[in-house]
């Protein structure tokens, strides 16, 4: 027969004190319960928010308010303020936020509780990363003036985003004056990169681009990690109209009829291997 199993959140299984709150876990069979103090001035898209990486709660709580004030808006504009003893079902999509002076304490009776508190994994994406950056950008917009050199940037970009649009790749940021895109062919990446090249040139502008693949963290729009670091080292060794790709983007793009010429080994600030690089001919 099965037989009772009994916690106590006074003795829990688990404690986290997160800022302005603690918290207590405790399994009883395959429920987690948890007990959370949160002290005035607490809310979550404050305290909680840049510590799991999303901009509301992603989490469904069942929730019983024991003391204490506490308010909840959800993202589509819905706001709501608990009183003691108030028991509610919030949907994820949410910010909430201690009411007045008095700490809130809070049971959750059922959810996923046990991500509070706890970074969020971020999705990891193989991509061909793609760096752009124009030549003497800056002796260019003084030699110009703001207004043309406004326009001529403008020009830059839709040449820019007509290629990428045009091989498939995703306009990732910003750099400076340059961009940063991904693309989920090497080939494309490669060939994207000679239309940029080529493009621009009718406008008076000569870029340089560096190219390098592998796993990247996808944080919300934007990507992280060390291939983007190691992408970004690969376009500051190139020079005026020149395309440099890793070794790993020839092996990826082999078969396509791209020819990639050795430019050496290359140690780059930052990381601890030297980074083998060619240059994209034609």
């Amino acid at each position: 027969m099965a037989s009772i199993e009994r916690k106590s959140l006074l003795r829990p299984d688990e404690h986290r004190e997160p800022e302005l709150a603690a918290l207590d876990l405790a399994k009883v069979g395959t429920h987690l319960l948890g007990r959370g103090v949160l002290s005035p001035g607490w809310r979550w898209s404050t305290h909680m928010g840049p510590l799991m990486g999303t901009p509301s709660c992603p989490v469904h709580h069942v929730q019983l308010l024991l003391s204490g004030r506490f308010a909840i808006r959800m993202d589509d504009g819905e706001e709501m303020v608990l009183e003691p003893m108030d028991v509610v079902d919030i949907p994820p999509g949410h910010d909430a936020w201690v009411v007045g002076d008095d700490p809130a304490v809070i049971i959750d009776i059922a959810g996923n509780i046990g991500s509070i508190a706890m970074p969020q994994a971020h999705e990891r994406i193989l991509a061909t990363l793609l760096f752009t950056d124009i030549v003497g950008s800056t002796s260019t917009a003084e030699r110009l003036g703001d207004a043309a050199w406004k326009q001529l940037l403008a020009d830059h970009h839709r040449v820019t985003r007509s290629q990428l649009d045009r091989y498939l790749g995703t306009e990732v940021d910003m750099t400076g004056d340059g961009f940063l895109a991904m693309f989920s062919s090497a080939a494309n990446a490669l060939r994207c990169a000679i239309a940029i090249r080529d493009g621009v040139r009718p406008l008076g502008l000569e870029v340089r681009i560096g190219i390098h693949a592998g796993e990247v963290e996808r944080v919300g729009s934007q990507i992280a990690g060390i291939n983007v670091h190691a992408a970004a080292r690969i376009l500051s060794l190139a020079g005026p109209s020149q395309i440099l790709a890793s070794a790993i983007v020839r092996g990826l793009a082999a078969g396509s009829g791209l020819t990639l010429a050795e430019f050496g080994l290359h140690a780059v600030k930052g990381l601890e291997q030297p980074i083998e690089v060619f240059e994209l001919l034609g």
